[in-house]
């Protein structure tokens, strides 16, 4: 996510300092103190920050804010323009984090040309308010300065006011929050920062109230100290700014030294797990006491650990932690017991209260961290919870064009009306509401138990509610219950008297009324934004659970999505990714008037997709449109001084630094999944200089792999693909036939996190024989569909029986160099 200001060296900290001591005299503000939880959070970084002074921290509780990216969810839309006082030009946007400040009155520019003219023609500084649509905060500065018509006018008469959505211009936000953080120790949404006409920041902050508290100077206060600045000290803060910029440009250069080569594998994959081991919370699973995000990058890391280090302890611990945290999560409240799907995180150490949002890319990554899990250890509670993660988003999420919406907010009116929106209030129960819907008493339950008592029992709802105060710091959740499984099934029906067959028909039959119910609730909103990124996300989910489900719903969902990312965010004309698409009035997918342009993830991450679409589906037009991909992400971020990629192009003037993402964070860092993509398709096309670019790409991250690899678990991944090699998976047979079938689903029965799959159908004309001539070589026995293992094509003795091709992929290279001896 963020090239956080941790990993900055201490001479940045050193430079920082003379502006630190400006800022302060600009603001005249004491010495903050550090953070306090707020409800818009970041997940902590595990290495030390840097430690600093902060430059603009007003009310610190609510500066801390997590990776999301999502939009407003509201029980509906917002009043016409024809009933609103003010309407300014952000009325005439599609991102819904704009829509909303659409009628605030504020003179509000999109970022974008118009804006920067007029700084430069007017000479005036700009403000430039970051934030995403479902953050609490940023609603919250909303309306307490934002629709402040003294405020607004204050902001419209001196400033530049821009109004950027993160969602899409993630470049953007990266640069000042790099900056808010390297001068403040800390960072967040909203994030408000104040630039010169060049787009050069000198003073940076989060929210703040609207006036001054205690001896924190509110916004109004800091706007007119900034204005006074300008006018009377005004070379200094661009002298600060500028020198800020410098020290960022050199500290956050990430690049490989001539000759140099990728750390080793095993002694990087060692320190990542013992980090891991070292910050995990064994009772509840998952990584440090609370707040607790399912980061399925550490998951997916310790079970690719594992895969190589089955018989060590330290292998059958890595499964463990994995396994364990996420049975835990799927027992506990940050899981939908009665719609599915995730929340964004938990609050608790137990997984208990989350924060309600639910984000397109948890879904996606947890999809797939499950049914690895199911592949792992057989136990099919993960391969359920991996189908209805699906089966959520497939109703919920889907457009109909075959695209995926970003998220659904936190925040709902509660079923009893009123004008304020609370969290949680369209997932929460009282005891008498779930008393009043499942009356009936159980045939044989002993005490005449009621089907709400059995409900009550296993999903520990209380008649007080079962939310702790300090799980509820605004008490909007007073009374209130989240269901979290307290009992197994077995326990449950125990307890009752009843059958465990019967016991899980009550409760899948409650859940089914308690869905029913909440379609009569106000909804949150759903954010429309369909996002390249996060599409090609959820196109590797559908692709690997239906592969390995044998699953042909799922299957069919995933080749839409790639129908739809090619046709509805795919330039072939320019031969660009488009960032952004958006859902009409009319239901009908739209775009703004000036297209914005992928960036590093949207590329990366739809490769991936398609290369795992490839796989479940097997058909090749899928692994040509991730050639053509890769090859168009080099020509466009790809280093070729330092090695690896820009996250943005940097050929834009705007973006003043040019970072490489550094940290799989919430999502995996774009770096990441494409040293992982370089891999697999130099084993599909035979493009070795996709090979020595990963190894490029990994050596430029070899002092991060080295000294923090926990930061990086799915870099880690990629550094263990490169070091172990890749085995070629090679199934000599006509896709539909059911011999062919019965190959396939021994191999998908299996976690290979080191493999491709490739069908050789014996069509010389088809893209892979194109490119691998060494695939004719490999034909069918007997007629029969017929599988090789092979490691840079020297391969195994070809197998027929499933079983026995299951046997030799567990045993590894047993059978190496036998082939073609």
């Amino acid at each position: 996510m963020l090239t956080l200001a941790w990993r900055r060296s201490a001479s940045i900290s050193s430079r920082l300092q003379p502006v630190r001591l400006l800022t302060f005299r600009v603001l005249g503000e004491d010495n903050p103190q550090r953070n306090r939880p707020g409800r818009c959070r970041r997940p902590a970084p595990h290495p030390q920050r840097l430690q600093s002074p902060l430059l603009l921290r007003p009310q610190p509780a609510y500066s801390l804010s997590s990776f999301v990216f999502f939009s407003m969810a509201s029980g509906g839309e917002g009043p016409s323009d024809a009933t609103q006082t003010h309407t300014n030009r952000l009325a005439k946007e599609r991102s819904p984090y704009l829509l909303q400040h659409a009628h605030n009155p504020v003179d509000w520019y999109p970022w974008g040309q118009d804006a920067f003219d007029k700084a430069k023609r007017e000479d005036k500084p700009i403000f430039l308010s970051v934030g995403y649509s479902t953050c609490h905060w940023c609603h919250v500065m909303e309306r307490e300065s934002f629709e402040d018509d003294e405020i607004g006018k204050l902001l419209s008469d001196n400033f530049v006011c821009i109004k950027l959505d993160r969602e899409e211009r993630p470049d953007v936000d990266k640069v000042y929050m790099t900056f808010v953080q390297a001068t403040s120790g800390g960072g967040g949404w909203p994030m408000s920062v104040w630039l010169t006409p060049d787009l050069r920041p000198f003073i940076g902050g989060t929210y703040f109230p609207p006036r001054d508290h205690a001896r924190r100077p509110g916004f109004k206060t800091v706007l007119i100290r900034i204005i006074e600045q300008w006018r009377n000290n005004r070379s200094a803060l661009e002298s600060s700014g500028q020198q800020i910029l410098e020290a960022l440009k050199k500290g956050t250069a990430i690049c490989a030294d001539a000759g140099e080569s990728p750390p080793l594998a095993p002694d990087v994959a060692n320190r990542c797990f013992r980090q891991l081991a070292h910050s995990y919370e064994e009772e509840y699973g998952g990584f440090r006491d609370a707040p607790k995000f399912p980061t399925p990058v550490n998951l997916m890391f310790l079970m690719s650990y594992w895969s190589v280090n089955r018989s060590t302890s330290e292998g059958v611990e890595a499964l463990q932690m994995a396994l364990h945290t996420l049975r835990m999560m799927a027992l506990g409240g940050i899981h939908d017991h009665v719609a599915q799907g995730f929340h964004r995180y938990s609050t608790d150490s137990s997984w208990h209260v989350p924060h309600f949002e639910k984000m397109l890319y948890d879904q996606a990554q947890l999809a797939v961290a499950y049914i690895t899990a199911f592949q792992v250890s057989g136990e099919q509670l993960y391969a359920d919870v991996a189908k209805n993660i699906l089966l959520y988003v497939s109703r919920d999420l889907s457009d109909k064009s075959g695209g995926f919406y970003s998220a659904e907010d936190a925040d709902s009116v509660p079923p009893s009306g009123g004008p304020e929106k609370r969290e949680g209030a369209f997932c929460v129960w009282t005891a008498s509401e779930v008393r009043e819907l499942l009356p009936d008493v159980v045939e044989g339950a002993t005490g005449a138990a009621t089907q709400a008592d059995i409900v009550m029992h296993h999903y520990g709802v209380k008649e007080q509610g079962n939310v702790a105060p300090e799980q509820d710091p605004h008490g909007e959740l007073q009374g209130q219950n989240v269901l979290i499984v307290r009992y197994s099934i077995e326990l449950t029906a125990a307890h009752f008297g009843v059958s465990v067959e019967k016991a899980s028909e009550l409760l899948a039959s409650a859940r089914a009324k308690m869905a029913e119910v909440r379609k009569s609730r106000p909804r949150p909103h759903l954010d429309t934004k369909m996002l390249a990124s996060w599409n090609g996300l959820m196109l590797s989910a559908f692709a690997r659970v239906g592969a390995v489900l044998g699953d042909e719903a799922f299957l069919e969902r995933a080749v839409q999505v790639g129908k739809f990312l090619r046709e509805n965010l795919w330039d072939a004309e320019r031969k660009t990714i488009l960032r952004s698409c958006y859902r009409g009035d009319q239901m009908e997918v739209q775009q703004i008037s000036t297209p914005i342009s992928g960036f590093l993830d949207d590329y990366s991450f739809i490769i991936c997709g398609l290369l795992d679409l490839y796989e479940a589906t097997l058909q090749s037009e899928w692994l040509q449109w991730a050639e053509e991909l890769q090859l168009r992400q080099d020509a466009l971020f790809w280093d070729d001084e330092g090695g690896g990629y820009f996250c943005s192009d940097p050929s834009d003037g705007t973006v003043l630094l040019q970072l490489k993402e550094d940290q799989d964070g919430a999502e995996p860092s774009a770096n990441s999944v494409s040293a992982s993509n370089l891999l697999r398709l130099s084993s599909y096309t035979g493009r070795q200089g996709w090979l020595h670019q990963s190894q490029r790409l990994l050596t430029a991250f070899s002092d991060r792999l080295t000294r923090v690899p926990i930061a990086l678990p799915e870099m880690v991944r990629s550094l263990m693909a490169q070091h172990y090699t890749l085995k070629q998976v090679v199934i000599c047979g006509q896709r539909d036939a059911p011999d062919t079938k019965s190959l396939l689903a021994a191999v998908g029965s299996l976690f290979l996190p080191f493999k491709v799959l490739m069908l050789s159908d014996g069509t010389e004309e088809s893209f892979l024989h194109q490119r691998l001539p060494v695939l004719s070589s490999m034909t069918r026995l007997d007629g029969v569909a017929t599988a090789y293992v092979c490691q840079d094509f020297t391969c195994s003795l070809p197998v027929t029986d499933p079983q026995e091709l299951r046997r030799l992929l567990l045993d590894g290279t047993a059978d190496l160099h036998k082939g073609n001896s």
